[in-house]
């Protein structure tokens, strides 16, 4: 009998929610308040996202919603951000 000393490594994708979807977007002087359809509002630093944080206000409030809920872009900013990466507490560093 012989037994492998390396586990077998399996492939899982990543978890993408399906309920957390983006409703709205709203920023005070050092939070951004992401409100989802399921009623949570998560609200994260600001200074997490460096061209969110330099950009005025009036710039922050030209996103869009994307990929049916699950992200938000400012096209002005060249800004991405997944509803997944909010939820999973990451800031800017981690992607």
């Amino acid at each position: 009998m012989t037994t492998s000393a390396r586990p077998k490594l399996r492939h899982v994708r990543a978890y993408v929610p399906t309920t957390a979807l983006v409703k709205a977007v709203t920023f005070d002087d050092a939070l951004m308040h992401v409100t989802l359809t399921d009623g949570r509002i998560v609200s994260v630093p600001i200074i997490w996202f460096p061209l969110l944080h330099a950009a005025a206000s009036e710039q922050r409030s030209h996103y869009e919603i994307g990929a049916g809920g699950r992200s938000l872009h400012w096209a002005e900013l060249d800004e991405d951000i997944s509803v997944a990466h909010l939820l999973a507490g990451a800031d800017h560093t981690s992607t």
